[in-house]
């Protein structure tokens, strides 16, 4: 692989065992939530525990863009949304923000349960992991009485009513299509309920949030959602749930490196599917209150893998989880049942030295343990950056992993909590 003129790497010298504490920050998956659901009162809000990441960054810009105030402080965490009047707020965020990430989605719900009657949005962005649609979303917002046309990613919505509560039924229980429908459904006429809901935890922090502000939703965290609307929401406070990606990481990091790591800061219950998964390989896992430790004490074994909603294994570990399995003795399975494209990080793992055999029903037959060796690789996706992290500190020498820009969007600043953990890892512009 070659790097482009002044592109940055992730300098990784593989070989040491990963040992200490880690902190774990707020939830990616739950700051543009979050931040969306300010929009739905005039009151300013305060969210805390915010990762400092190019998505919230990149998410702050788009508010400003629609007419209200938001700004992080990296040093607290802190993200204040103040939306201000509705008559103030654009109808749509610009296009060249949208495009950057898939959760600018959310802005047309936020906007539509705010009041608006005219809402755009350019065809949102987001990691290339395959197919995404939006029908969940826009046949959502037509059962609340919205008239929607949609062409080509691009959606155009009005809604000279008030909404109305519905029944509606989702044909896959997508995160951000609950979310966006609960965004525009807290503030609609009457009773919704949303049938085939996401359980996953970031939906139910949104949902707390909402509820904080004066929402009436009961159900989150279930497959069946209600929701009665309200007229008004207030601003509040409100701190982002630990991010259980960013944990399962750096837990799969410590055993592919041979050691143990306590993570500080997260919830297990969050975790349970990963844990069971490190579990079936050989790795001792052991939680309590908001700890969560990991320690390699015996050789990897293999295993298999499939990726479903919440409770189920997240697709978000499908990589870093696949890493690990390159070093657990025997041949493992993966199947990808969320994404149709998210498994390009197995020729950069092959690059590294991995074995992996891949077919068209999204289905990765790993064997190991194979030695890997340095070599420089590109990420194109967050959770695949991540990937090749992982799997550099168990290669022998040094590795280069380009495609920081991805890494960037979802993890804060990984490279200084590997390195609070003792790994050879370093930043070069």
């Amino acid at each position: 692989m070659e790097s482009a003129a002044g592109d940055a790497a992730l300098r990784v010298i593989g070989g040491t065992a990963l040992s200490g504490e880690v902190h774990v920050g707020g939830a990616k998956n739950a700051a543009m939530q979050c931040m969306a659901a300010a929009l739905l009162s005039d009151e300013a809000s305060l969210i805390t525990r915010v990762p400092d990441i190019l998505d919230v960054r990149g998410f702050c810009g788009m508010l400003q863009a629609l007419g209200a105030s938001a700004s992080l402080d990296p040093p607290t965490g802190r993200v204040e949304v103040r939306p201000g009047s509705v008559d103030n707020l654009a109808h749509s965020a610009p296009d060249a923000l949208v495009k950057n990430q898939r959760a600018s989605i959310l802005l047309v719900g936020a906007l539509l349960g705010r009041g608006l009657r005219h809402v755009e949005s350019g065809p949102p962005g987001g990691d290339a992991i395959g197919a995404r649609s939006l029908e969940i979303h826009t046949k959502g917002f037509q059962k609340l009485g919205a008239a929607v046309q949609a062409a080509d990613g691009r959606i155009i919505i009005d809604a000279p009513n008030r909404l109305r509560g519905a029944a509606l039924f989702l044909d896959f229980p997508s995160v951000l299509g609950t979310e966006n429908l609960l965004l525009a459904a807290v503030r609609a006429e009457g009773r919704t309920t949303i049938v085939n809901a996401a359980r996953e935890p970031e939906v139910v922090c949104m949902a707390e949030m909402l509820c904080k502000m004066g929402a009436c939703i009961k159900g989150a965290g279930t497959d069946t959602i209600t929701i009665d609307g309200v007229d008004h929401l207030r601003g509040v406070e409100h701190a982002l749930i630990p991010d259980r990606i960013e944990a399962g990481t750096l837990a799969i990091a410590a055993a592919i490196s041979g050691g143990s790591a306590t993570l500080i800061g997260v919830d297990p219950a969050h975790m349970t599917g990963v844990c069971a998964k490190l579990e079936e390989t050989g790795v001792s896992v052991e939680g309590g209150g908001d700890t969560l430790t990991v320690r390699v004490n015996q050789p990897l074994c293999a295993t298999d893998i499939q990726t479903t909603p919440h409770p189920g294994f997240p697709t978000d570990l499908q990589a870093p989880m696949t890493a690990l399995l390159t070093q657990a003795h025997g041949k493992s399975r993966v199947w990808e049942r969320v994404f149709e494209d998210r498994m390009r990080h197995l020729e950069a793992l092959c690059d590294l030295g991995a074995e992996i055999e891949s077919s068209e029903d999204h289905l990765a037959l790993v064997r190991g343990p194979l030695p890997l060796t340095g070599a420089n690789v590109r990420g194109g996706d967050i959770r695949a950056a991540a990937a090749l992290v992982v799997a550099a500190l168990a290669a022998e020498g040094e590795s280069r992993i380009y495609g920081l820009q991805h890494l960037d969007r979802g993890y804060a600043q990984l490279e200084r909590k590997l390195a609070t953990l003792g790994a050879q890892v370093k930043r070069l512009p």
